[in-house]
């Protein structure tokens, strides 16, 4: 993916996010929803979208250290509550993954995160910073369309797009081409 198209693609996937905080008041977005029978309430609105930006967080501390280190989230209960908090988070975030450069997107960085259950410790891997923001952007999309599923539920209506991944869009688009 060359730097523009992966600028791009930030850039939209955090723009979503504040389309999505621009459909929905803090009520909404704060409470917790109902889970299944007998177990504790699911997270709100605002926890879904308080992890994606978590990530992107982390992201942004890495790029500054080479150690981007998912696991360290800060899990912020503001993000999770505030429609204007988290909205301005969004736009910092938007700021300062804006113009990546080529060089910055190539360089290495050492990535923590726990995907072992059990009491395996999380262990460092080599990558670098494009395929760190390639999987922000992925993890974003993932985690908007189960807001989507329960913004629905809640009456919010999402654009089109709002947790689709970009090749389930073209291929819909090159799909409906074909039928002409």
């Amino acid at each position: 993916m060359n730097t523009r198209s992966l600028n791009t693609a930030v850039n939209d996937v955090l723009q979503q996010g504040c389309v999505f905080l621009d459909r929905i008041g803090d009520e909404t977005y704060a409470r917790p929803l109902e889970g299944p029978a007998k177990e504790k309430p699911a997270a709100s609105l605002g926890a879904h979208y308080r992890h994606v930006l978590d990530h992107f967080l982390c992201l942004a501390e890495g790029i500054g250290t080479g150690q981007v280190n998912y696991d360290q989230r800060r899990r912020n209960s503001q993000l999770e509550n505030s429609v204007t908090c988290a909205r301005l988070v969004t736009e910092g975030l938007i700021d300062e993954f804006g113009g990546l450069s080529h060089e910055l997107l190539q360089r290495e960085c050492a990535v923590t995160y726990s995907v072992g259950y059990g009491d395996t410790e999380a262990e460092a891997v080599r990558s670098n910073l494009a395929r760190e923001v390639m999987f922000c952007v992925g993890h974003a999309i993932h985690h908007y369309a189960i807001l989507r599923l329960l913004c629905a539920g809640v009456g919010v209506k999402l654009p089109y797009e709002f947790g689709v991944a970009p090749s389930t869009l073209k291929h819909l688009d090159s799909e409906a081409a074909a039928r002409g």
